[in-house]
């Protein structure tokens, strides 16, 4: 049933990377595209970093490295995609930008390709609208960070995704050792519906000077048994990705609850986007 020997990523950031990381250690041959050369290397470099870690820790052994990054293939330009049976796109969270990629894919692939997106957020729906005629086989395959550790993913079926393409999608996830759980194509899903409100109020717990940021995390994770605080973990996803996701549900669910803090929109404007930019809730500049 599964009929998948190649898997391409589209985005070669952190989720793109880990995806493509994950799938080349599961036996799968994967061919990793980005626009951006620098991305490309910089995804290269990642993969022989972290699977050399991995040989160091005793979790993977020398030959499953090797063969692994023989399995990878670093592409900047979507054509040589071409011969992926599921193509996996892990760029921006921006709807435009997405139907766009969609819809030339589904001209790219026409003979029962699975087209899937890592989207966090965005409906599954709308993007197999872009795909036209390929709507049925586009599906939603949420991973989460860090992929090679996180073990969840979410499988979306839009109301016009093909049950076998779902099916597949689902085999696909297990033998890459991932625990995959349907959700219905509804804003943010099951995972981020939930996740974000939570960071939001911690912003406002923050904001109104209910305790500072350190404490409110600390009290988080020992009170709720959490690896890590939510306004820790807002950084770890980042600010403007979070503001994005708080977006989409409340235009989607057409609800202001879900409408993000001033106070994060304030760190966002000031270029404070946690992790990636050195510095959000926290300063990580010395790291």
């Amino acid at each position: 049933m599964l009929g998948i020997t190649t898997i391409g990523v589209i985005g070669a950031g952190q989720m793109g990377g880990g995806i493509a990381q994950v799938a080349a250690v599961s036996g799968y041959k994967v061919v990793v595209c980005d626009a951006v050369s620098d991305a490309l290397k910089r995804c290269e470099d990642g993969h022989r970093k972290r699977l050399a870690r991995e040989v160091e820790k005793g979790r993977l052994k020398q030959e499953e490295m090797d063969r692994a990054l023989s399995h990878l293939t670093y592409a900047p330009n979507v054509e040589m995609l071409k011969g992926s049976n599921i193509v996996i796109e892990a760029i921006i969270e921006d709807a435009g930008v997405k139907k766009q990629l969609f819809a030339k894919l589904a001209q790219m692939f026409t003979h029962g390709e699975i087209l899937a997106s890592n989207t966090s957020s965005i409906s599954i729906t709308e993007l197999a609208a872009a795909a036209g005629p390929a709507a049925g086989r586009v599906v939603g395959m949420h991973f989460f960070n860090p992929v090679p550790v996180m073990k969840l993913v979410e499988v979306i079926k839009g109301l016009q995704t093909d049950r076998e393409v779902v099916e597949r999608v689902v085999a696909l996830a297990k033998t890459m050792g991932k625990v995959p759980i349907p959700a219905n194509d509804r804003p943010g899903f099951v995972s981020n519906r939930v996740l974000m409100p939570f960071i939001n109020e911690a912003f406002y717990a923050w904001m109104e000077g209910v305790a500072e940021p350190q404490n409110i995390d600390e009290i988080m994770k020992l009170g709720c048994n959490l690896p890590m605080g939510p306004l820790r973990l807002a950084d770890f996803i980042g600010l403007d990705t979070c503001i994005h996701i708080m977006n989409v549900l409340a235009d989607g669910l057409n609800a202001d609850r879900y409408r993000p803090c001033p106070l994060l929109r304030q760190l966002v404007a000031a270029g404070r986007l946690g992790d990636k930019s050195g510095r959000g809730v926290y300063d990580y500049s010395q790291k």
